[in-house]
């Protein structure tokens, strides 16, 4: 885990001291408090259990599209299309904005002091436009992906120079008379699953 990597240029409101001081539970309560707050839905579980938590995720779609490289035991439990996104052959943008498309990826790395989830284009992630095109986007996030502060993340990524795309939300935006509207600019809903080894001797996974 990487609680001690934070940079600690901020502290944490709730419990009035920097996240980099913050334990690995705390940050992860701390990132799934900046998610929800805007207002994405966010759920737990361990490593065996992600088929089981996708599965109910995407109960209502009978559509995912999937990085091509994203591993195939993490859809075992769903019963819908999966579809590859091919480099060779990537998906048409019509296809990814079709009604009920839903899109599964992981993730770089998340900062727990912003509630930013950052995707690089690396392992599992797939290129920019599926996850800024289709309505609804699942991102899966490891417990150890999980840092403190931006600095920390920017140590984290393999080549900060690479696109990058900063995720805390749904995609929103108030500049019509301050009128939050959601889905404008990318997905309008955002599903997280923090995926967190229950302790060494047993112990509940939330």
């Amino acid at each position: 885990m990487s609680g001690a990597e934070g940079g600690g240029e901020a502290g944490d409101a709730a419990t009035g001291r920097p996240v980099a001081d913050a334990s690995a539970d705390e940050q992860l309560e701390l990132l799934t408090d900046r998610l929800v707050d805007y207002r994405a839905t966010v759920g737990r579980c361990d490593r065996a259990g992600l088929p089981d938590a996708l599965a109910a995720v995407l109960a209502e779609s009978t559509r995912v599209v999937v990085p091509a490289d994203l591993p195939a035991g993490w859809l075992t439990s769903h019963p819908g299309e999966v579809i590859r996104d091919q480099a060779e052959q990537p998906l048409a943008l019509p296809d990814l904005d079709a009604a009920g498309v839903r899109v599964v990826t992981g993730a770089a790395v998340a900062i727990a002091e912003t509630g930013t989830i950052i995707l690089d284009a690396g392992d599992h992630q797939g290129r920019r436009a599926l996850t800024l095109v289709p309505d609804h986007h699942v991102c899966v996030v490891f417990a150890d992906q999980v840092v403190g502060s931006v600095p920390a993340a920017l140590r984290r990524l393999p080549d900060p120079r690479r696109p990058l795309t900063l995720i805390s939300g749904p995609s929103a935006t108030s500049d019509i008379e301050l009128q939050r509207v959601e889905g404008v600019h990318g997905p309008r809903r955002l599903a997280v699953l923090l995926v967190v080894e229950p302790p060494e001797g047993g112990g509940v996974v939330r």
